[in-house]
């Protein structure tokens, strides 16, 4: 098994501005995300902006994925790719997952956004996805183990009635765009390799409406949806661990 990187502070220097990009791509892609418009002009604009910065979008070939982000409507979980032949309409709920390339170095974030009149359910599932985010955030510190993370994600989940997807995970991130440790969503109390400072990886979980399966599509062997056509949202940070607790280095509103 790979060991976990330990960065560098010039390492955590050159994460930290690239964390810092793709957050702000997020930020600058909000104003175009209305109804109307398809996801691959929302990928165009995010490839520009990224480029525009001294940067490349690190999902963009690969794997032989196709495009520069990872846009993915209403019931599709994740790796939904953009297409002139999807159009947000009212209603629709959307993640959008950027990855910079700066100077080497990776920052890895993604958001969920709303189309006009969206249902009630949907923003209760937003909100208590990012709230569960969260409460996996506040479980990083130097000495805590990865597999808390995902126990207080998961345990307040299924308290409030949604499931958590355990087929798709956080990562290592910031040399590499996957690194270890692999960062579960929904997991043991007390289990998993033990936190460290210098370590840099993503909080990013999947939380669906129905049931915590999902499908891969057959045609372009990327999307996944739900397996009952519900709805499913998620948010991702990447996090550092600090001597004291954390840094999370894609938060460019302040929030944290």
């Amino acid at each position: 098994m790979k060991k976990i990187i330990i960065k560098t502070p010039e390492q955590i220097e050159g994460i930290r501005k690239s964390s810092k990009l793709a957050g702000q791509t997020l930020e600058y892609i909000a104003e175009f995300v209305k109804e109307g418009v398809s996801t691959e002009y929302l990928n165009e604009k995010i490839d520009a902006y990224i480029r525009q910065n001294g940067a490349i979008p690190a999902t963009l070939g690969y794997s032989g994925y196709p495009k520069s982000c990872c846009i993915s409507v209403n019931e599709v979980v994740c790796h939904g790719i953009p297409s002139e032949n999807t159009i947000l309409k009212n209603g629709d709920i959307l993640n959008i997952d950027v990855t910079t390339i700066l100077n080497g170095y990776y920052g890895d974030t993604s958001k969920m956004f709303t189309i006009g009149e969206v249902s009630p359910r949907a923003l209760e599932l937003i909100e208590v996805t990012k709230h569960g985010m969260n409460l996996g955030i506040q479980q990083v510190k130097p000495g805590n183990q990865f597999g808390n993370i995902g126990f207080a994600i998961s345990k307040y989940v299924k308290s409030k009635g949604f499931s958590v997807v355990y087929e798709y995970c956080g990562h290592g991130v910031g040399v590499e765009f996957h690194e270890e440790p692999q960062v579960d969503h929904t997991s043991r109390r007390n289990t998993g390799s033990f936190m460290v400072p210098g370590m840099t990886f993503t909080i990013e979980p999947m939380i669906n409406e129905g049931r915590p399966g999902t499908i891969v599509d057959k045609v372009d062997k990327w999307t996944a949806r739900t397996v009952d056509k519900k709805l499913s949202a998620q948010f991702e940070h990447t996090i550092l661990i600090t001597e004291t607790g954390y840094e999370v280095l894609t938060d460019v509103t302040g929030e944290y």
